[in-house]
């Protein structure tokens, strides 16, 4: 994965963490830019050799195994970062659990599975972060939801309101950090695609969703990414409580 725009030390000084970064899409990439914006890095994510392998190929970077439905975890994760590391600048959430069923078919695991990952999940993380950030008077939170929270697609019912669920908590907690100087943005990616992903989607899907794009591909980690390293960013320093679009299917 090659990320085709340069570092401007945009995140210099900074301390990043970002959830589930050991694979090959969004959250590795993010974990990679930031680091070529100068911040410091502290990854997890639930698989253990994966998480050291992505470590090592961000030169290093601090990893600490992290199950966000597992709330112990989740403060051990926090804990440990803002120890190790001096404090926690920036928090990128951006574990999530997909899955498709229709509703008549849907069980309640199902349902409650990609829930607790993708919305409580991102609930924990954001909940240990602002009570880091809120006292210090700083801090970025940036949440990834999805263009699913917006429209419907077909067996998605549980993903699409874990998703449009994120897109509300970024809202709520917009405004309950800002008087403090914490601001909570959130992505909307549509299809990024990655070779996890390539092997989880037919082609005919994949194909599908492209063409739904204005670009008529997907998009590249990276350009994700990128949005998310500006909001990380002071070049956003007036922007709380908003959900970017990266892809051309929004409201």
């Amino acid at each position: 994965m090659v990320s085709k725009t340069p570092g401007h030390g945009l995140l210099s000084g900074r301390t990043v963490l970002v959830t589930a970064a050991a694979g090959t899409g969004i959250g590795f990439a993010t974990a990679q830019r930031c680091a070529e914006e100068g911040a410091t890095v502290a990854i997890s994510d639930r698989h253990e050799r994966r998480l050291t392998e992505a470590a090592e190929r961000l030169g290093g970077a601090l990893a600490v195994p992290c199950d966000v439905t597992d709330e112990a975890q989740v403060q051990h994760l926090f804990d440990t970062v803002a120890d190790r590391l001096g404090g926690i600048d920036v928090l990128v959430n951006n574990a999530g659990l997909g899955g498709t069923a229709n509703i008549v078919d849907m069980t309640d695991e199902q349902w409650s599975t990609v829930l607790d990952v993708t919305l409580t999940g991102t609930f924990r993380c954001t909940r240990a972060a602002l009570r880091h950030m809120m006292p210090r008077g700083r801090g970025v939170v940036v949440n990834n939801a999805s263009v699913i929270g917006w429209r419907a697609q077909a067996g998605q019912a549980h993903y699409a309101a874990a998703k449009a669920g994120v897109m509300a908590l970024t809202r709520v907690s917009a405004v309950e950090a800002a008087a403090a100087g914490v601001r909570v943005n959130a992505v909307a990616p549509s299809l990024a695609m990655h070779p996890h992903l390539a092997k989880v989607t037919s082609e005919e899907l994949l194909a599908e969703l492209s063409k739904q794009e204005a670009f008529g591909r997907p998009a590249e980690p990276w350009e994700v990414a990128n949005v998310i390293v500006f909001l990380a960013s002071d070049y956003s320093s007036y922007m709380t409580g908003e959900v970017v679009s990266v892809s051309s299917q929004h409201p």
